[in-house]
């Protein structure tokens, strides 16, 4: 079974306590009267906070912590910028092809589909 986890009224209340303590308002044996533990409960309450606290104010990174990486989302990222430089590529051959029909009528063919005419033929050569 799992301790129970204090209310934040009792953590408050614990705080309070030990910065009284720690100032010296209050006695660590009268904290722990209050709180209602023993006065070694209540040192071991006290070094917890106390290296809870240099630990927070501790020094850490500037700025705003790395997003945390999702690896199917790079990995998909990577694929589509892949897929878009192929595109371009495809594009930029799509628009030679048509430059060299327009301008010598040789068509490509490429063997990849049915585009007619002759792969590297050249105009005039009927043989």
């Amino acid at each position: 079974m799992k301790p129970k986890q204090p209310r934040e009224q009792e953590i408050r209340l614990r705080a309070e306590m030990m910065v009284q303590v720690r100032s010296g308002t209050m006695t660590a044996a009268a904290a722990a009267r209050r709180l209602g533990m023993s006065r070694k409960t209540y040192y071991k309450w006290e070094r917890r906070a106390l290296e809870g606290m240099m630990g927070a104010l501790g020094q850490r990174p500037v700025g705003r912590p790395p997003a945390p990486v999702d690896e199917e989302k790079a990995r998909l990222l990577g694929e589509i910028g892949q897929l878009r430089r192929q595109l371009l590529l495809v594009e930029q051959r799509l628009a030679v092809q048509e430059l060299v029909l327009q301008e010598t009528g040789v068509q490509f063919g490429g063997g990849r589909g049915k585009t007619g005419g002759k792969k590297g033929a050249v105009p005039g050569d009927d043989g």
